[in-house]
């Protein structure tokens, strides 16, 4: 890959992008890396961002359009001026973008960036491009109704899940996710390091949070029409489906749940929430308890909740394989057991009953709670029973061990609020009474 001096004022830009991860660090230095011309007026960046307490770098992707007539005075899109000229995150000028699918859909290679089309794909090179609005650690351009393009901001070596699992779902076949069209990449240190991806683009979709939360408001307001059970057994075959293909994929093996990992997260949490002390005991039997028991482990989606997943009019679709950004790309591909993924989702009804409610500041009362409850219950049961249908267990029968990645999942959630959102709180320490059998 070319280097060469570059004096853009990464250092006053790169903190004001909201997919920058170095928020509560003091920056004392940003300069690239290593620049790839990708033709005139059009370099791909590496940036590191060096911090003042010596700790770990970080390395951002920046594309950099120079002099684009139309972008002067985008704040979003004016990076600073260099040597004469004024660079432009290139994500924001269509030419740039368009110029950048295409690199994908003729399988190009610049310098060491190399770009791939998947197998028996078209790609909407004519479609007019705009950034979306809606991530935030990562830059989506949205080609017309017909394609979104990601560019991963935070850049690290090793393999991507999103692009690996969107690619292996997609030449299977599998009609629950946004078949991957195409991927760019780069090298370093000798490991293959990626850049971005291009899909399908679910036009005319509505996020699962949205449908859940506008259902939970319809049964607070008494509104019958809200009923959301027969989207969530679609849902939960979907997931299903999309488990099942992974595993016949990508294969399975016995593994055992991860106590140390759970009772040390759960440690941390209880140092942070003093509400947590009351629960403790019983989280560490219910961990505990799984000591030695085998379960069946494959790669799954490892972050899964309603706001992950789209309805569109065809069908339901699983996004976002990445996993936490911050982690590890290789702690992201770990496998686990499909069952965390369905705890994931049941806490995640368990949040949509109980939000419309903490948005208006209201404690429920007896009639709220009430109906919640029986809103959440069932919930569960339509995503299980659909889960069921069409995949190779229920995991209700495997209910220790459903029970204690939902404790995970709340005890992490605890922590969460506790720290960010007080007001929240009561949703994941009512979740963990209830598990635990504990009276609140």
């Amino acid at each position: 890959m070319d280097t060469h001096t570059v004096t853009l004022p990464f250092e006053e830009w790169l903190p004001r992008q909201r997919w920058y991860a170095g928020r509560n660090r003091v920056l004392s230095s940003a300069s690239p890396a290593a620049v790839t011309a990708l033709r005139d007026g059009l370099d791909l960046m590496l940036v590191d961002a060096v911090y003042a307490d010596g700790g770990p770098s970080e390395r951002y992707q920046v594309a950099v359009a120079w002099d684009v007539a139309g972008l002067e005075g985008n704040s979003a899109a004016t990076i600073g001026a260099a040597g004469g000229r004024t660079g432009y995150d290139a994500l924001h000028d269509p030419a740039s973008a368009t110029y950048l699918m295409s690199l994908i859909d003729g399988s190009e290679q610049r310098g060491e960036v190399v770009f791939e089309r998947e197998p028996d794909v078209t790609l909407p090179l004519d479609a007019a491009p705009r950034v979306s609005s809606a991530e935030q650690s990562n830059t989506s351009v949205i080609f017309g109704k017909q394609a979104m393009f990601k560019a991963f901001r935070r850049v690290s070596p090793g393999i991507n899940p999103d692009i690996e699992i969107n690619r292996v779902l997609g030449r299977a076949g599998n009609a629950n996710v946004a078949k991957l069209l195409g991927s760019y990449e780069t090298s370093w240190d000798g490991q293959p390091c990626p850049l971005g991806m291009l899909t399908d683009f679910a036009a005319n979709s509505t996020e699962g949070w949205d449908m859940a939360t506008a259902s939970s408001q319809a049964l607070y307001a008494g509104d019958p029409g809200g009923d959301l059970t027969a989207e969530t057994y679609l849902l939960g075959q979907a997931v299903a489906s999309v488990h099942q293909a992974l595993a016949d994929e990508l294969g399975s093996a016995t593994s055992e749940f991860p106590v140390d990992t759970a009772l040390a997260r759960l440690a941390s949490a209880a140092g942070q929430v003093p509400e947590l002390a009351e629960y403790t005991a019983a989280v560490e039997r219910r961990f505990r308890a799984l000591a030695g028991v085998p379960m069946t482990v494959h790669r799954m989606h490892g972050d899964l909740h309603l706001g992950q997943v789209l309805r569109t009019p065809e069908t339901w679709l699983l996004i976002d394989f990445e996993g936490e950004p911050g982690a590890p790309l290789e702690e992201r591909r770990r496998p686990d057991s499909p069952v965390r993924d369905v705890a994931g989702m049941l806490r995640s009804y368990e949040y949509a009953a109980y939000q419309p409610l903490i948005s208006e500041g209201t404690e429920p009362d007896e009639s709220s709670a009430t109906r919640a409850a029986r809103w959440i219950e069932s919930n569960r049961t339509a995503f299980c029973d659909g889960y069921a249908s069409v995949g190779r267990h229920d995991p209700r029968q495997e209910a220790a061990l459903l029970a204690a990645y939902e404790l995970d999942k709340a005890v992490y959630e605890a922590a969460y609020e506790a720290k960010y959102r007080p007001a929240w709180l009561p949703i994941p320490l009512r979740s963990i009474a209830r598990l635990t059998d504990a009276q609140t």
